[in-house]
């Protein structure tokens, strides 16, 4: 009688073990994409920041947020999101410095550059208005959008089923 109320207290820990370890993963996917896709939602592109030019105001590593906006209302000092470079598939987060507004172009520069961008960026490339950034998020960005990323977060999904799953199911063992 001893050896089967021990043996059912074993179940009841291991059950409840993983039935945490279940959840806990599942809570670790919800939190993941949250904030990657959530703010999709609500009109915001995100990009991840890649190179150093916006630092120390948004560091490598970290995602933006951006909102569109009218290319007349933006102003000097808003970080803005455009295609730059001769191809025009270069997604580029600079500080708008001028708008000139009857040129329909827009003066950029870096922060960490010394000197303004070379080109000026038409009215018809601007994406938007960076809203927000969050440092380091940017390491994350690719678990949601790129195949393997999704696979992973599709396995930690699935592992957190099956926890949960056998959790019960050793739970039920016990009554």
């Amino acid at each position: 009688m001893g050896i089967q109320l021990e043996e059912k207290k074993k179940h009841s820990r291991m059950g409840a073990l993983c039935s945490g370890f279940g959840l806990a993963l599942l809570v670790l996917v919800i939190l993941l994409c949250l904030p990657l896709t959530v703010p999709r939602l609500l009109g915001y592109e995100l990009y991840a920041i890649v190179t150093g030019s916006m630092e120390p105001a948004i560091p490598v590593g970290s995602v933006v947020y951006a909102k569109q906006a009218q290319p007349e209302e933006i102003e000097a000092g808003d970080v803005i999101v455009f295609y730059g470079g001769h191809d025009s598939t270069t997604i580029i987060t600079h500080r708008a410095v001028e708008n000139h507004r009857e040129d329909q172009e827009l003066l950029t520069k870096g922060d960490a550059n010394a000197e303004n961008d070379m080109l000026p960026i038409a009215y018809h490339n601007l994406i938007g208005r960076v809203a927000l950034s969050i440092p380091l998020l940017g390491f994350l960005l690719p678990l949601v959008t790129e195949f393997s990323g999704k696979l992973y977060l599709a396995g930690i999904l699935g592992a957190g089923v099956l926890f949960r799953v056998l959790g019960s199911r050793l739970k039920e063992n016990e009554d």
